[in-house]
């Protein structure tokens, strides 16, 4: 086995889910190894190659071309030893959700463009930044719980009930259900892995889709000012929303809306107490959070990988022959602390200055919910930092439990104290 091998099985180890170490000098030798390296193909013997992506210029090439690298597990024959990998085996009488059903994640255009843009005018800048009050209200109402206390879990206590909230208010989801929501969202988030599939999960998309389709039921007899009745109206409308569409929509919304800006508040809250001058620098001047956010984000952003793409044809990746079949994954991570596009990446630097990062995609399935994550990290950022300015870890911070599953990295827990 050549090094490039050796290095591609210990990053399937990574995204696989057995290896819980820090994930970013694999990462630095993945880079210096190439641009494209061979990884096992995550269900064992096949004559299919799969490829992970180190690098930014690659990485934005393979997202940005969705005729020669598509997320559609259909557009190759011959694919089925793919589904298996990358699909959860579900009942076909369950209901769908974005995981298993036609999702936005798992078509191209023109199918991709037609469901974005029936979602898209809830997800302007313009709509995100009016709903600052509303986000401001929750960060608030979340930090007087426990303000007394002087130590939380920061991930139980804020930054997971934070954009939950957000995203469940916007769509219309009761708040008497959200609990049973993060059971779900965890069991999917915390079960899947390249290849690697906990018992049960099934089931917990199964309950999730009958739940998604009860609340639409309900919000067919009882519509109301929220995203899932719009949803509903234009799928009422004929041609422009399929059921399981409608379905698949809703549970990645309610999943993606959460989860990922959950991460960013938990790990870039983490980020920043491990490096306590750039913490100083921001709680001196809070007008750097955005700037902050965004460098957190290329740091150690929620995503460690983007959605695995198909070659459509023989091609040549960085010198590197793809043959038509192969899997190809962008590596979001090691793109972002690219030697070639960052001065000292592998530094924290809240000012830096920087034309792009990859934390939220690119190209056509570039992270819809962005502008959202921005607003929400805006606000949780200052607010915390605002109210609690000696904000301090209660354990060592190589004693934080770190996930790393699907294809984010997140928190188990984040003991603090203020």
């Amino acid at each position: 086995m050549n090094s490039s091998e050796q290095i591609g099985k210990a990053a399937f180890g990574l995204f696989s889910g057995d290896n819980g170490e820090n994930p970013f000098p694999l990462f630095a030798q993945m880079r210096a190894t190439g641009s494209v390296i061979p990884i096992p193909f995550p269900m064992g013997e096949t004559d299919r190659q799969a490829w992970m992506v180190t690098r930014m210029e690659e990485a934005m090439q393979v997202l940005k071309d969705h005729t020669r690298f598509t997320v559609d597990l259909n557009a190759v024959d011959g694919n089925s030893d793919i589904r298996q990998t990358f699909s959860v085996d579900a009942d076909p009488s369950a209901p769908p959700v974005f995981f298993n059903g036609k999702s936005m994640l798992s078509v191209d255009d023109p199918d991709h463009r037609r469901l974005r843009r029936l979602v898209s005018k809830a997800f302007t800048p313009r709509y995100m930044e009016s709903l600052r009050p509303r986000v401001q209200e929750i960060a608030d109402e979340l930090l007087d719980r426990v303000q007394d206390q002087g130590e939380m879990d920061l991930v139980k206590d804020y930054a997971y009930p934070l954009p939950i909230n957000v995203i469940c208010d916007m769509l219309g989801v009761p708040r008497a259900d959200r609990a049973q929501i993060q059971v779900w969202s965890d069991a999917i988030a915390r079960g899947l892995g390249l290849g690697r599939r906990e018992p049960g999960v099934a089931e917990h998309m199964r309950a999730f889709g009958e739940y998604t389709a009860q609340l639409v039921a309900d919000k067919r007899q009882h519509p109301a000012d929220d995203l899932i009745s719009q949803l509903i109206a234009i799928e009422e409308e004929g041609d422009r929303l399929s059921e399981d569409e409608l379905l698949s929509m809703i549970t990645l919304l309610i999943f993606a809306g959460h989860e990922t800006t959950s991460n960013l508040i938990a790990t870039g809250t983490l980020m920043l107490l491990d490096h306590p001058e750039q913490l100083e620098k921001l709680k001196a001047d809070l007008s750097l959070v955005p700037s902050a956010v965004e460098e957190l984000l290329r740091f150690n952003g929620p995503a460690t990988i983007a959605g695995p793409r198909m070659d459509t044809e023989d091609i040549e990746l960085a010198g590197q022959p793809i043959k038509k079949g192969d899997v190809v994954i962008p590596v979001l991570k090691s793109a972002n602390r690219d030697e070639r596009h960052f001065t000292q990446p592998e530094e924290l630097d809240i000012t830096r200055t920087m034309h792009r990062h990859l934390a939220f995609g690119h190209g056509i399935h570039m992270c819809l919910g962005a502008p959202l994550a921005r607003v929400e990290g805006d606000i949780a950022f200052t607010t915390l930092l605002r109210r609690m300015p000696n904000l301090r870890l209660r354990i060592p911070c190589e004693s934080v439990t770190w996930h790393f599953t699907l294809s984010s990295q997140g928190l188990a827990a984040l003991p603090v104290a203020f």
